[in-house]
């Protein structure tokens, strides 16, 4: 077994080939918390860093990805969620399920994981940390919501231009293939758009570290995971009493993207509403009505 540097210190550690051993041994450093000890045995257990962030960003990716598809997937079988479901008239197949899901583990294993199993070396070049123990919640709070806000304008914009001529032809056609969008349809994309949004969620962050030196690996696999669950979310087809934009009237959700799909054109943000509803372009009936409101208030104050 090799020596990870996920920790400074080693002195004090037994020797063990196993994880529960691993475990021990980051048990009985001080001021650690129950993640940070996983995530410091996990390290010294796998013995090669490079490998171990390459398959945990993998399995990662993977499991949280299927894993928040699976039960829109169930819900899309009850009946009783049928009122919820925005285009209620349009339930995804089995085969248009199991098609789509070939497509995007393809371009999981094919576009995805090359990149995946290189990130721990641009790590170590650009000052991405990954030594326990992590940094202060407070700062993980505050880059976490950065790379949300950051990640919505860099999605809007490309998105919005993925939608004029050849691009939209030849590249971003293949995601508006199903109307009404499903969980799994979150990352079903041609491999160049895949890469290109991609870069909103990766990029942010690497552009972050190298301006600030002060990221740590674990905030960017939350990070991961965050963005994973709101993509899978807002293409989930689905508008509850509950969901999250009745409470953050900001957030975009469900029916701000059901009805990008819906139309074809319009509300190109992944997270949140400022930039179509500052820049008029929110689809559908309720954005052609409150561009309608915006013109008549405006004509009132002019006269």
């Amino acid at each position: 077994m090799g020596l990870s540097s996920v920790y400074d210190n080693y002195s004090s550690f037994h020797n063990g080939t196993t994880f529960a051993s691993a475990f021990d041994n980051f048990n009985n450093v001080p001021n650690l918390n129950i993640i940070e000890k996983l995530w410091g045995s996990y390290y010294y257990y796998m013995g090669n860093d490079l490998f171990a962030t390459g398959l945990l960003f993998f399995l990662t990716h993977e499991l949280f990805y299927f894993g928040r598809c699976l039960p829109w997937m169930i819900i899309d079988r009850i009946p009783y969620f049928r009122k919820y479901k925005i285009q209620d008239e349009k339930l995804p197949s089995d085969k248009e399920q199991w098609e789509c899901l070939k497509s995007v583990l393809t371009s999981h294993f094919l576009v995805e994981a090359f990149p995946i199993w290189f990130f721990h070396p641009l790590c170590q070049k650009i000052g991405i940390t990954y030594q326990v123990p992590f940094p202060p919640l407070t700062t993980m709070l505050f880059q976490w919501a950065l790379f949300f806000v950051l990640e919505d304008a860099w999605h809007y914009w490309l998105h919005r231009g993925l939608h004029y001529g050849v691009f939209y032809k030849y590249i971003h056609k293949q995601h508006h293939r199903y109307a009404a969008p499903f969980g799994l349809t979150a990352e079903y994309a041609h491999p160049v758009e895949v890469a290109l949004l991609g870069m909103g969620t990766v990029g942010i962050p690497i552009v972050y570290c190298i301006i600030t030196q002060n990221l740590h690996l674990f905030t960017v696999s939350i990070w991961i995971i965050l963005r994973l669950f709101q993509a899978v979310d807002s293409h989930s087809g689905y508008e509850f009493p509950w969901s999250l934009h009745h409470f953050l009237p900001f957030w975009a959700g469900a029916d701000h993207h059901d009805e990008h799909h819906h139309y074809f054109i319009g509300s190109y943000a992944s997270s949140f509403r400022w930039w179509d509803y500052v820049l008029g372009t929110e689809a559908g009936p309720k954005g052609k009505a409150q561009r309608e409101k915006k013109t008549q208030l405006k004509a009132k104050k002019e006269l």
